[in-house]
């Protein structure tokens, strides 16, 4: 049973789901840490081990690998970005829900994560992995199917024969990830938070075509 399909039918995830979440999560922090910290080339599975404080082989059986282990984080957030979509008051439109959602897993009070310079650097040579880039496709497409079937039930749609939730979906998926990739390459300081507003106050407005200044035509050289 996947984790948001548990948490619908029994309340909330099972203590042995919870625990084996838990155990992930911890391993895809460590993960993390260790190579924006100190560099992807040199950060090995034994050293996230010990940072996780389990056994080498606890990590290999939840992850192949380093860069398996870090998209792990992503799953996990946008996993709870769905549970926390279904637990909004039912009165509240969807957008609204889903950017209090996102907010409160991506930047709760935007203290989710050192913001130094050094740890964005670090960040952003991590995500240049190639590795990672395809353990993180897989990942997101894995999240963007429970946040649909989060989206389909929260609006009473159906998430095998209507497009809404898993367009709404992917559009959060993509959304989430801009408004990640502006606050990271920023040169000054930007919170994430206030770009993850803007970008869900533009999805919930229909991505209206920005009115920009009209630049007078050159003359035509003779």
């Amino acid at each position: 049973m996947a984790p948001a399909e548990e948490a619908r039918t029994t309340g909330g995830p099972g203590l042995r789901e919870r625990k084996k979440r838990e155990t992930r999560a911890a391993l895809s922090r460590a993960a993390i840490r260790l190579c924006v910290l100190h560099g992807w080339e040199n950060v090995t599975v034994d050293q996230i081990a010990a940072e996780a404080d389990v056994s080498v082989r606890t990590f290999r059986n939840y992850f192949g690998g380093k860069a398996e282990a870090i998209a792990a984080s992503h799953q996990e957030r946008m996993l709870r970005v769905a549970e926390d979509l279904l637990a909004r008051p039912a009165g509240e439109g969807l957008w609204d829900a889903l950017l209090h959602a996102v907010l409160g897993q991506f930047a709760p009070a935007d203290n989710s994560g050192p913001q130094n310079g050094r740890w964005q650097e670090g960040v952003r040579l991590m995500l240049a992995e190639p590795v990672l880039a395809g353990e993180i496709v897989k990942a997101n497409a894995a999240a963007q199917e429970e946040l649909a079937r989060a989206v389909a039930r929260r609006t009473g749609t159906d998430v095998e024969r209507d497009v809404h939730p898993t367009l709404v979906a992917a559009v959060v998926a993509a959304g989430s990830a801009v408004a990640v990739e502006r606050s990271l390459r920023a040169d000054a300081p930007l919170p994430l938070g206030a770009v993850l507003a803007e970008v869900f106050e533009q999805l919930a407005a229909g991505l209206p075509v920005p009115s920009v200044p009209s630049v007078p035509l050159l003359p035509s050289a003779p």
